[in-house]
């Protein structure tokens, strides 16, 4: 059949879904005639799976020798390793093939090589089910018997881990180390102990193994042996001589582990052996302690029996009885504690006892039985209900809280019928039921309401109640069964210390059910907060459309405004929440045409959408109609976009409103070419630019684009303007600076020479300002050598003097007596003739000595702060003008609500 495929034209390289070929399986079933066909017709013999397994692995798992022995003659690899580092001598010896294994090994494969997991086939051999012969001809062919995988172990562990007893006896007589140890300090006695092998703890106690050696966490064999519930394996660990009383590294003894393992033939021998029953751990546990928290009834009987004590404290202040409550869930241990005289009524350093304990994990029958012996309310006499009062063993919250906070229905209902004040409070002010709704728990909202509890208690941090837990976290049948439940009526808009309603966490969750929920039971849809914020406001800002259609259908007013000024449709504008606009102007409008409504500083809603960049909205809003013209703030939306760099919205509000808008003003006469240049957008300026945008139109402080791009170090803004836009350089400010004044002023040596660069005036490099002087003074004064070298190359003047007579030598000076004193060095250095101008430069600086000198200050634009996605940063618009607070105002702000 394979010659008949082969001969109409199969493809032998052909492969399965895990990459195997035909020469794959041909090996692993042993057809000798197959693989020589496959082989003839050029089939690969070093072939791999996706697992890297070749035909010689497949053959070497399977024993097909035959194959084996054909692979091997025609001088494949036999230490080729697959993906996980075995060679097909480690493949055989774990599948126990020990015929392969000695043809490999005759053949030279190497009999000490590691997988990735640092297995040589001698731990494969003494791990396999049927490599005992493997593991003999491994061993009499030089396998290492103490080579150590990466996780320490030998092949002496290995036999241990799987108790071949027989084998390990082999290794042993080969000179295995009896007491090596792996990673974890354990040796094969421990691991053996560890899986109950009794005769292989036998064999390794008679070649000597040490019975007192420590392993994981110092534990002795005897603790791992009497941990795993093996009684025979400890009978003979303590045969051999063993002090049951030693320690661990958390001073557990042998009794600790038994007690912990719940095996009672363990812990009678040692009981019997005179383990000592009342021996405290690090932590101050006695094996009973264990017991308990295990739930081995038995193990507790015995030791309780014995004579433990039951009322032992650990370093917690935990009793047995403590941990039996919380992990005892059919009661027994419990039971037979009380009864033995356990006392109920202890707490623990945190003040809590064995009723908090049961009612944390939902033990309601731990809890009938604690109350058949002494009434709760009498037990919680001790450690109270009123969170409120001090004590010094106090707990910070009553049973009812842990029960509810964690959903134990089943214990709320115990602890109801005898904790009369279910409306104790935490820290927090919050009490049980709050709790519930809190985390959703229906049940115990049930319980809690059936008994009385009250639903309209506020706490202590943000005087919240239930039903503001319930809102804020979306439970809605937690919800509905307190809005069904709260009397009066209108407890539905309760609000929190911030004015805050149930309706508006609900919206500001996203959480539709309890959205309609409340509206279904009358929540006023239009309710505001301290700040005059709605609902809809909040579904503005998170963008929670179903939220926002549901508060629309119930009537909520779009154009409310908060004590801001701004309504929800400013704040969806803001945040970029094109679906919630949509849906807000489609409601504005069908009652009316939807007012350009600006805010306390004067901006609309498309200011606000241009400044941050939100394409989408600023289409939907240009399609209005009454966003057609420039409304509210001068500070226009077109201001507002290039600020930002957002070129795309700029470019909307030009085509759509005419490209007479690029030379628009604010209150201060700055353009939005003042803007782009302010903050170096080049994309924004040269969009300006081609719409005819004026470059040298000047502000109120006579600055152009380019002295406001010069003295902020914009040089990119500096470059496009002084090249390609031909701004006038000779323009001077209110105080006489040019745009070179100014960026030598600020230091901004990069703009101050490109704009060098295209100054051939002398006339203009010698222009002084107000405080008369030159660039160069400037220039010298800040230190801009390379700007100094090229004003003085173009003919600046070094004897211009200022208002207060220095050259631009002397107003290098850092002060006034400086300059003077160089001045009068200078003179006296210089020679004196009849046409030098120096003494008398000198002697006028002294003479203005006392005039008081003049410094030229700058009023920069501040930069708007574009970090506007979320609610709390929308004042960052700012004043009328457009540019940002101050910190004063921040300061005196007092709307400083964030969601």
């Amino acid at each position: 059949m394979v010659s008949l495929l082969l001969s109409r034209g199969a493809n032998i390289n052909a492969f399965d879904k895990k990459d195997r070929r035909a020469i794959h399986w041909a090996a692993y079933m042993g057809h000798i005639e197959v693989v020589k066909l496959l082989v003839a017709h050029g089939a690969e013999v070093t072939c791999k799976d996706k697992k890297s397994y070749t035909p010689l692995h497949a053959a070497a798992s399977s024993g097909m020798i035959s194959v084996v022995k054909y692979l091997l003659d025609l001088g494949v690899d036999m230490n080729e390793p697959n993906a996980y580092g075995n060679t097909p001598l480690h493949v055989a010896c774990y599948n126990g093939q020990d015929v392969v294994v000695n043809e490999l090994i005759d053949c030279g494969a190497n009999v000490n090589q590691m997988n990735e997991k640092g297995f040589t086939p001698l731990h494969f051999a003494a791990a396999s089910t049927h490599g005992a012969l493997c593991l003999e001809l491994l061993v009499c062919n030089g396998a290492d018997v103490n080579m150590k995988s990466k996780d320490g172990k030998t092949p002496l562990h290995m036999t241990a881990i799987h108790g071949r007893f027989s084998r390990s006896q082999t290794i042993i007589q080969n000179g295995a180390e009896i007491d090596c140890e792996d990673k974890n300090g354990n040796t094969p006695l421990h691991i053996a102990a560890r899986y109950g092998h009794e005769l292989l703890i036998n064999t390794l106690i008679t070649s000597g193994a040490d019975t007192a050696k420590r392993g994981i966490h110092g534990m002795f064999p005897l603790h791992l042996a009497a941990l795993s519930g093996f009684s025979d394996c400890c009978r003979k660990l303590l045969s051999s001589g063993f002090d049951i009383d030693t320690p661990d590294d958390f001073g557990r003894t042998c009794l600790h582990a038994a007690a912990a393992g719940g095996n009672l033939e363990c812990l009678n021998l040692l009981l019997n052996t005179g383990a000592d029953f009342n021996k405290k751990d690090r932590f101050g546990r006695t094996p009973l302690h264990y017991a308990a928290a295990n739930c081995n009834y038995q193990c507790l009987f015995a030791l309780v029996g014995s004579g433990a004590s039951v009322n032992d404290l650990d370093e917690r202040g935990c009793t047995p009885l403590h941990y039996a409550a919380a992990s005892d869930t059919d009661g027994k241990c419990l039971e037979y504690l009380l009864r033995n005289d356990a006392n109920p009524g202890i707490r623990d350093k945190q003040g809590y006892n064995a009723v908090h304990y049961s009612a944390a994990y939902g033990h309601r029958l731990c809890l009938e039985l604690i109350a058949s012996e002494t009434p709760l309310d009498v037990l919680m006499e001790t450690s109270g209900t009123d969170m409120l009062n001090d004590s010094d063993n106090r707990a910070p919250i009553s049973p009812l809280h842990l029960a509810a906070y964690h959903g134990h229905h089943q214990a709320l209902e115990v602890l109801v019928q005898s904790l009369l004040d279910l409306d104790v409070r935490n820290n927090n002010g919050r009490t049980p039921l709050d709790l519930a709704a809190f985390k959703g728990h229906v049940e115990c909202v049930d319980v809690l309401i059936n008994q009385g509890a009250s639903i309209l208690v506020k706490d202590y941090v943000v005087k919240r109640t239930p039903i503001h837990a319930a809102a804020t976290n979306g439970h809605s049948e937690c919800l509905r069964l307190l809005i069904g439940n709260a009397e009066p009526q209108n407890a539905v808009d309760i609000q929190d210390g911030n004015g805050q309603t149930p309706l508006m966490l609900s919206v500001l969750n996203g959480h539709t059910d309890c959205v309609y929920s409340l509206l279904n039971k009358g929540a006023n849809v239009d309710a505001k907060d301290k700040w005059g914020r709605t609902a809809l406001h909040r579904g503005a800002v998170t963008g929670h459309e179903e939220c926002v259609e549901a508060l629309l259908q119930h009537g909520a007013k779009s154009l409310l405004r908060d004590c801001r000024g701004r309504t929800p449709i400013h704040l969806s504008a803001a945040c970029g929440h094109i679906g919630v606009l949509g849906a807000l102007l489609q409601s504005a409008t069908s009652v009316d045409a939807v007012p350009a409504i600006a805010d306390n500083h004067g901006y609309t809603s498309l200011h606000w959408a241009c400044y941050n960049g939100h394409d989408s909205c600023v289409e939907l809003l240009l399609e209005q109609e009454v966003f057609q013209k420039m409304e509210g703030n001068s500070f226009s939306p077109l201001h507002c976009a290039v600020i930002n760099d957002n070129e795309g919205a700029a470019e909307m509000l030009i085509d759509t409103l005419g490209a007479g808008i690029v030379n628009s003003t604010d209150s201060k006469g700055r353009t939005p070419l003042h803007a782009a240049a302010f903050t170096d957008h080049v994309e924004c300026l040269q969009l300006l630019l081609s719409h005819n945008a004026q470059v040298n139109v000047v502000d109120s402080s006579g600055k152009t684009p380019l002295m406001m791009a010069a003295e902020n170090g914009q040089t990119n803004t500096v470059e496009v303007l002084v090249s390609s836009a031909k701004a006038d350089l000779t323009l001077q400010d209110s105080s006489k600076n040019t745009a070179l004044h100014l960026a030598c002023s600020k230091g901004h040596e990069t703009s101050a020479l490109l704009i060098l660069e295209k100054i051939m005036d002398r006339n203009l490099i010698n222009a002084t300002n107000a405080a008369l002087q030159t660039p160069l003074h400037v220039a010298a004064r800040n230190g801009l050598t390379v700007v100094v070298q090229e004003l003085l190359g173009k003919g600046a003047s070094v004897l211009a003097v200022d208002e207060n007579g220095y050259t631009p030598a002397l107003a290098c000076a850092p002060n006034k007596d400086v300059a003077d004193c160089l001045a009068l060095i200078l003179a006296t250095m210089m020679p004196v003739s009849s046409s030098s101008t120096l003494p008398s430069l000198t002697f006028n600086a002294i003479n203005h000595y006392t005039n008081t000198s003049k410094t030229v200050t700058f009023d920069s634009l501040p930069i708007m702060r574009s970090d506007h996605s979320s609610y709390c940063s929308f004042n960052n618009i700012g004043r009328e003008d457009g540019y940002p607070y101050t910190e004063e105002d921040e300061l005196n702000d007092s709307d400083s609500e964030t969601y």
